[in-house]
């Protein structure tokens, strides 16, 4: 197939949407005013119940900064925003939100926001500089120093054990392509639950396989850059089979664990009624929701509904299919958008996204629909699955043109978004859905990927050029509604 196809399969008709678990989310269009807002909403902490987790969410590459210090080797993601045009305006983030030195302020901050919880990830290469072998005992003390910090001031660590950065090295010989994947992953998680297993309690696998696959494999918008639907099913089965593996580590080397693992997710809609676009959006949802989900279940792949999945069996060894089994103690669900699909002549996926600014609906600045609704949709869709008893939404947040006014942030616009969602949360327990948490994306302003730092997701600002932190009024937003 000629290389321009690449693009097509995996954005549906070249507009993204299967790349766009990597892009967070601001408005372009309000969805309602806010005093119409203000009057919908009246829930409390209190309605969600005692037990209720709530938490903010981060992730080493696009805070830490401190690229190349105390040891720490080159990650894909290092490597790959030195590459000419893969991310706007040329930034990187070697500084980023430089949280590796300021990781005190800022779970201070995360505090003073009521949060208890403190999603985080480790990054490999500051642990496993060449990706296997030798430790690197810098790495390691850091980041027992944040989990130190977290429990000195009463907010629970949770621990992603592996969000996009790969050391290089590894990359290198294949990287999520090479079946020896299974050996170097299985050797950090080793690692680092044995070194942390007896303060953190809490534990992710990986964060969106289908982010760092499609994104990375088949697409080429992330790291590491490539283009090859092999090499993308190929990464798919690998990144399947260590996810499970992953939890059989953690459950082995961490008494009392509680283990899950995170899936981006998207509502999916056909245009309309028409058979050929309930098809379409049919095979959306299994490129989507149904991909990462369903054999870690037990189910297999979704092959019925995306027959390219068929193709994947070619890269099976034997025992593969129970492999793929782990029953994790909770999932993580992270969503940002509705896609409205119809059906089209794109090879493998046949069906494009309709786009939100051609229906006239309100939309980000990525031009994706904002609809909270959606998040209740897949709160219920997963729920449905027997192999699933607990359900968390561990990333949810946009993005909106901050600015400082006076040495403060008025971000309406996103207090109005987290007011939505939230709405949407509640409505599925009372549904009997069994949602047990929330999680912001994210607690600081940070490095988004191939967006660098013009997308701002934080609940505090951070000015990049001299660090200064300024609590955003979402954040003081929570603050009060936590307190």
């Amino acid at each position: 197939m000629k290389r321009r196809d690449w693009v097509k399969i995996t954005g549906v008709a070249g507009t993204g949407l299967l790349l766009s678990s990597y892009m967070k989310f601001g408005y372009t269009k309000m969805g309602s005013n806010k005093a119409s807002v203000d009057a919908a909403f009246n829930l409390s902490k209190a309605d969600f119940g005692p037990d209720f987790k709530w938490g903010v969410s981060a992730a080493a590459y696009q805070t830490e900064g401190a690229w190349n210090a105390d040891g720490k080797g080159e990650s894909t993601w290092d490597h790959f925003s030195r590459k000419s045009g893969k991310i706007e305006r040329g930034e990187n983030a070697d500084v980023a939100a430089d949280f590796y030195h300021r990781y005190e302020e800022d779970i201070d901050l995360i505090k003073s926001m009521n949060f208890k919880v403190f999603r985080f990830s480790i990054s490999w290469p500051r642990i496993l500089p060449s990706g296997t072998g030798e430790i690197n005992q810098a790495g390691l003390d850091f980041y027992h120093r944040v989990i130190d910090k977290c429990l000195a001031v009463g907010i629970e660590p949770w621990i992603t054990i592996y969000h996009w950065d790969l050391p290089q090295v590894l990359e290198d010989q294949g990287g999520w392509t090479n079946r020896k994947i299974l050996d170097w992953f299985s050797e950090y998680v080793e690692v680092v639950t044995k070194e942390y297993g007896g303060k953190v309690k809490n534990w992710m696998v990986l964060n969106e396989q289908f982010s760092f696959v499609a994104g990375g494999y088949l697409a080429g918008y992330m790291a590491p850059g490539r283009r090859n639907i092999r090499g993308f099913l190929k990464a798919v089965h690998h990144s399947v089979l260590c996810n499970a593996e992953g939890g059989r580590i953690i459950r082995r080397n961490v008494a009392g664990a509680n283990i899950g693992t995170t899936f981006f997710t998207a509502h999916i809609e056909p245009l309309n009624q028409e058979q050929k676009h309930i098809e379409a959006a049919s095979r959306v949802d299994a490129g989507i929701n149904r991909l990462f989900i369903e054999p870690a279940l037990g189910l297999g792949y979704p092959e019925n509904a995306l027959p390219v999945l068929k193709k994947i069996h070619k890269y099976y060894e034997p025992g593969d299919e129970d492999r793929m089994i782990f029953d994790f103690d909770f999932i993580g669900v992270q969503y940002y958008f509705r896609a409205i699909v119809e059906k089209s002549i794109i090879p493998y996926i046949q069906a494009k996204e309709v786009k939100a600014k051609d229906r006239g609906v309100p939309a980000n600045e990525l031009e994706y629909e904002i609809y909270p609704e959606g998040l209740y949709h897949v709160l219920k869709k997963f729920s449905e699955y027997k192999g699933i008893r607990n359900l968390l939404v561990t990333e949810n947040g946009t993005c909106v043109p901050d600015r400082v006014e006076g040495g403060k942030v008025h971000d309406a616009r996103r207090i109005e978004y987290f007011k939505n969602h939230l709405q949407s949360v509640f409505k599925a327990r009372l549904d009997d859905v069994n949602v047990n948490g929330y999680f912001v994306w994210s607690p600081t302003d940070n490095f988004e990927w191939d967006k660098g730092f013009r997308t701002r997701f934080g609940l505090v600002y951070i000015d990049f050029q001299t660090q200064q932190r300024i609590v955003k009024d979402s954040g003081l937003w929570f603050q009060e509604f936590l307190k």
